[in-house]
């Protein structure tokens, strides 16, 4: 979206190179954007390079060789069944990955259908859709994450599974008001109203001109509700609501670690400093992209 308030769809091929170098120009000098954008590589390469390598099968026992120091053959030691530590971390970081882009995915997708939905029926004078898609929002509030995959494990089972679904779901809400209210405004703009002068239905306007300039926030959100659906699967695993046995999670890492932190705090310390910069990465790089993508500050920089 550029500064007039006109679709990128209707940038000439020379200007929107020119928009897409001041991009990278601007990202290069944003601190938040610059740290968050590393931080948030890092978690990605770890979960790639443990789809091919890790030092040892992270589920593998070895009792004569627990609780071991950070040594050359185990970089940061064992626990107390004797398992790599470092293998656990960067497989555990496949899971984070895989639940925030899930999860982030079916809020995505049918919260911001939803939201459109109900934008263009207040636009066709149509209320009471928007109305319907606003309360049902409001009654998902009503069952956060982590209430919603208790209730999902008592009747299927703990797992991944459930606890993608259950941070899916509470991310329909935030994404579908996020939507709504970033639509209503754009219903409101000339190029819209051009648009429908020039017979444009309610759902072509939508795909046309509304979704390309309401991307801006909705990315925003993206970034920042994959950072909270890491937390969230870090602390159903804690719980034994998560990811199970014998694959590693950075949850199940901190409650197997709490009956040895007198011994070995240190246990504790890895996937807690895992979740923080994972979290803080996201997060930074999510107000990194809300100033980029802000064409008021935009022309202030």
């Amino acid at each position: 979206m550029n500064g007039s308030g006109t679709s990128a769809p209707g940038l000439g091929p020379g200007r929107a190179q020119g928009h897409t170098q001041s991009f990278r120009q601007r990202a290069a000098r944003h601190p938040s954007f610059v740290v968050g954008g590393l931080l948030s590589a890092a978690l990605a390469l770890a979960a790639f390079v443990s789809l091919f390598w890790s030092p040892y099968p992270p589920a593998e026992i070895d009792i004569p060789k627990k609780l071991q120091p950070p040594s050359a053959a185990h970089w940061l030691g064992t626990d107390s069944l004797g398992r790599d530590i470092t293998s656990q971390l960067l497989v555990g970081a496949q899971n984070s990955i895989v639940v925030g882009v899930i999860a982030v995915g079916i809020g995505l997708g049918i919260g911001v259908a939803l939201g459109c939905l109900a934008s263009a029926s207040r636009s066709q004078n149509r209320g009471w859709v928007e109305e319907l898609v606003m309360r049902a929002s409001d009654f998902t509030f009503a069952f956060p994450a982590l209430l919603s995959a208790i209730m999902l494990t008592a009747i299927y089972g703990p797992g991944l599974v459930m606890s993608i679904v259950a941070i899916g779901i509470f991310n329909i809400p935030v994404f579908a008001r996020i939507a709504r209210g970033s639509a209503n405004a754009a219903w409101s703009r000339e190029y819209v109203t051009a648009a429908r002068a020039a017979g444009k239905g309610p759902w072509r306007i939508t795909i046309d001109h509304v979704l390309p300039n309401i991307a801006s926030p909705i990315i925003v959100q993206a970034s920042i509700s994959f950072a909270t659906a890491i937390l969230a699967e870090a602390a159903l695993s804690y719980l034994g609501l998560g990811t199970q046995p014998p694959q590693p999670s950075w949850g199940r890492m901190l409650n197997e670690a709490q009956t040895q932190m007198f011994a070995a705090p240190m246990l504790a310390v890895y996937p807690g400093v895992a979740i923080m910069l994972s979290v803080l990465g996201l997060n930074l790089m999510g107000d990194g992209l809300r100033d980029l993508l802000d064409p008021k500050l935009a022309r202030r920089r």
